[in-house]
Parts: C-alpha cells; sequence; structure tokens
C-alpha cells in the first residue's frame, strides 16, 4: 500500500515539474522574439515620412524659383579698356562685383518682378575695346548684319510680359537685336525696352522694335539712363519698374 502510495506521489510530482518546464520555455518564446507584423508597420510610417518631406522641400523649392510671365531678355557688350561710348554697354562696379551695364538694369527689374533672365548671346564673339567695338558695330549696321544668336528662349508661350534691353548703337538697335525680333514672334504680348545710351536716349529704336513686331504692344515709355549715371540709378529703376502696371500690360 506504502508502495502505491510513493509512485503515485512521484507520477504527480513529474507531472507537476514537466508543466513548469514547459511555462517558463513558451514565457522565454515570447518575450525574445518580436512580431514581425508589429514592427513592419513602423518602419513603413517611418519612410513615408521622410518622403513627404522630401516631396514638400522640393514642392517650396520649385515654388520660390518660378519665374511667372515675365522674361527680362537683354543684349549687352563689356568694353574693358575703361572708355564709356555710345557705341557700348561698358559696366559698372556694384559691390565689388563688375557688370555690364544693361546687365545691372536686368538684374534690378529681375528682383523687383520675380521674372526670369535670358541674356542674348551671339556665336561670334564683340570686340572688348572701344575702338575696335565701334568699327565692328558700324561695320554691322553698314552691312545690315544678321548675327547668329547662340542660345534660344525654349518657353516663349510661358511670358506674357518681355522686357526687353540694349545699348544704343549708332543710334539704332544692335544688330543682334535685329535677329532676335526676327527670330521670334512675341504677338499678343507686351515688349517693355530699356536701354542705356551715351547720348542719344532711345533715338527711334521703339519705333523699330514696334516695326519687327506689329502684333506685340510695345511700350513707349520705356526706361533709358545715361551711362555715366548707371551706378547710382538703381532707385530710378525700381520706381519705373513699381510706376508699371504689369497686371494690365500682361492680360
Amino acid at each position: 500500500m506504502k508502495k502505491r502510495i510513493v509512485i503515485l506521489l512521484s507520477a504527480m510530482l513529474a507531472l507537476l515539474l514537466a508543466a513548469c518546464s514547459g511555462g517558463e520555455q513558451n514565457g522565454v518564446s515570447a518575450q525574445s522574439q518580436p512580431s514581425a507584423s508589429a514592427t513592419a508597420p513602423q518602419t513603413s510610417r517611418a519612410q513615408s515620412a521622410d518622403q513627404n518631406e522630401e516631396n514638400s522641400q522640393a514642392t517650396g523649392t520649385s515654388s520660390e524659383t518660378s519665374g511667372g510671365n515675365i522674361l527680362i531678355a537683354y543684349f549687352s557688350v563689356m568694353e574693358t579698356d575703361g572708355v564709356d561710348t555710345v557705341a557700348g554697354a561698358s559696366r559698372v562696379a556694384v559691390n565689388g562685383e563688375v557688370l555690364e551695364n544693361n546687365e545691372y538694369v536686368a538684374q534690378i527689374i529681375q528682383r523687383e518682378t520675380g521674372g526670369d533672365l535670358f541674356r542674348i548671346e551671339t556665336v561670334q564673339e564683340y570686340p572688348t575695346t572701344h575702338d575696335l567695338l565701334l568699327d565692328f558695330a558700324y561695320e554691322e549696321k553698314a552691312q545690315d548684319a544678321r548675327p547668329e544668336l547662340a542660345a534660344q528662349i525654349e518657353n516663349l508661350d510661358d511670358y506674357d510680359v518681355i522686357f526687353l534691353g540694349f545699348p544704343n548703337w549708332n543710334a539704332d538697335l544692335p544688330m543682334p537685336l535685329y535677329t532676335f525680333l526676327e527670330e521670334y514672334d512675341f504677338s499678343g504680348k507686351t515688349i517693355i525696352p530699356f536701354t542705356i545710351y551715351g547720348g542719344s536716349g532711345f533715338s527711334r529704336t521703339i519705333q523699330t522694335i514696334s516695326t519687327l513686331q506689329p502684333g506685340a504692344t510695345v511700350i513707349s515709355d520705356g526706361l533709358s539712363i545715361s551711362r555715366n549715371d548707371v551706378a547710382g540709378a538703381e532707385n530710378e529703376v525700381i520706381d519705373w519698374v513699381n510706376g508699371l502696371d504689369l497686371t494690365a500690360n500682361a492680360s
């Protein structure tokens, strides 16, 4: 009888020990192996947040650099021998930087309007000293030359208002401006001229622009600045731009 009781107690103790051992093993397994399904959504959310931030930054950059419907196109040649002439655009020093006169005015207009800058460049290079440039410009005019342009406006349809800057050469448009105005059709757009001159103002250049672009509205009240006054003309340029009704011109 005693043997049976001992055997029965031993069997019960063995069963209890086995049950406890199994419970400990199951507890360790649950704590040391995190569920993959629990961590995956967290990783996905982090990636999504990063992507959204990158997209937001990209959108902001695009918006800040947008040029709207205004283009500032200009032609200029910098003389390097320090002589300002009626036939040369020459240069101006601003905050330690040397700029061509029309380039400087174009940059002020760009800053005030948020428009896009376009430099009218030719395949040929122009002399950069006064006497040689003077002779070259006279020869081009005598030959009624049409210098080949080196750069093109690829998105002209995006613009409604064209600021057009140039030096007064020989009381006329520089010949590259003839190429430019004959190459593009600005019908339905508004052209606003500005020029740097030595003594002749606009001469008849505004009438010439109107003849070359009969379908455009050419503003007669353009901005003309003497070559001697460019360095101190910033406020004059700003006041002129602010006095233009660009909304009405674009409609």
